[in-house]
């Protein structure tokens, strides 16, 4: 695959021509954090930021998805009618992401992508995004992507990748349509065997300042049942206050609500973010709720990500490692220390 090398300075040159061609977005500072935005300027880029407090699942997962309109008009012959309102379909490319967040796309879409149903709006944005990565060479100390299966500077789920060296990026495009994009790449130079040794060393280097808080190998053998029933559960759920904050940050929670609004004789379809820790989340229209307890909904959330989700899928776990929820959480539960709870639950004698 194409390795081309692009000078610091020329950078905006590359991104001026690409947002020519496609609508770009990249991590854009607001206030004291990152958030990928539509870039108006390529100056709006900033590369240097460590980790966006939202992870990008906005980008292809809307936080508030209008899907249908409708109307209540006694004399519409339409009346009370869903119509699919448009989306765009134009050709996006996010440019920057970290590739622990383009990889939680690839586990997400074993939600969306079914064998007996595929979700048209994830598909579409899916189809029409072009993912640029942007090695992680400087990690969070909350970090621990090493632990669940990728990396810092996992290219998997990338079409390009970029590493950052003091004098400018290395890009290598990891599938068609990376190498299509680095082709035409405005005031680019072919990728010296120096540099390429520079940036492994890098990725290498990113990788061992990485800890690994856990192993999940023993949590996959074990029964669901056992887990379930361990007695540590009572005391993880003791500080949770249920505030949703973890599933919101999180890159790989999909849940959601179907909601309709209506103002006038006017209404709107919308699909909005939900969170397994509310108590609202599971209680049935007869008024029973089969996790009405604070443990049952903090269980749930662990155990999706690193059991439930495996065992379903062959695949997994459910989790990339960024350490957003780490880092947030009100209350300082830390998924390390819990799921190092649930891979010593799960050790089998010998």
């Amino acid at each position: 695959m194409l390795k081309i090398f692009v000078t610091k300075d020329n950078l905006p040159n590359l991104v001026g021509r690409l947002m020519d061609g496609a609508t770009v977005l990249g991590p854009v500072k607001e206030g004291e954090a990152h958030r990928f935005r539509p870039l108006k300027k390529a100056a709006d880029l900033d590369l240097s930021y460590q980790n966006s407090r939202l992870s990008p699942k906005d980008l292809v997962h809307p936080h508030s998805d209008a899907m249908f309109a409708f109307s209540l008009k006694k004399d519409d012959p339409e009346a009370g009618i869903l119509k699919e309102l448009p989306r765009s379909a134009d050709k996006r490319l996010v440019l920057g992401i970290r590739p622990c967040d383009a990889k939680a796309f690839r586990l997400v879409d074993v939600n969306f992508l079914t064998d007996t149903y595929r979700d048209p709006w994830w598909e579409a944005r899916r189809e029409a995004t072009v993912l640029v990565g942007l090695g992680c060479s400087r990690p969070c100390r909350s970090c621990f992507c090493t632990a669940v299966g990728t990396g810092p500077f996992d290219e998997t789920a990338l079409d390009v990748l970029m590493t950052e060296l003091e004098d400018g990026y290395l890009l290598k495009a990891v599938t068609e349509k990376g190498e299509a994009l680095l082709r035409d790449a405005p005031q680019a130079e072919a990728a010296t065997d120096e540099r390429m040794q520079k940036a492994e060393g890098i990725a290498e280097e990113a990788a061992r300042k990485i800890s690994k808080p856990f192993v999940t190998e023993p949590i996959k053998d074990k029964p669901q049942t056992e887990l379930f029933s361990a007695e540590f559960w009572e005391e993880v759920q003791f500080a949770c206050i249920n505030c949703g904050t973890c599933t919101y940050l999180c890159p790989t929670c999909w849940c959601f609500d179907i909601q309709d609004e209506v103002h006038g004789e006017e209404g709107v379809r919308l699909r909005l973010w939900d969170s397994c820790m509310f108590p609202l989340f599971t209680l049935h229209g007869s008024g029973h709720n089969p996790r009405n307890q604070k443990l049952q909904r903090v269980r749930q959330r662990f155990m999706h990500k690193f059991k439930y989700y495996v065992d379903k899928y062959g695949d997994g776990p459910a989790c990339v490692g960024c350490g957003r929820c780490v880092q947030y959480c009100p209350v300082n539960i830390d998924i390390r220390r819990v799921v190092a709870m649930m891979s010593a639950s799960c050790v089998c004698p010998t």
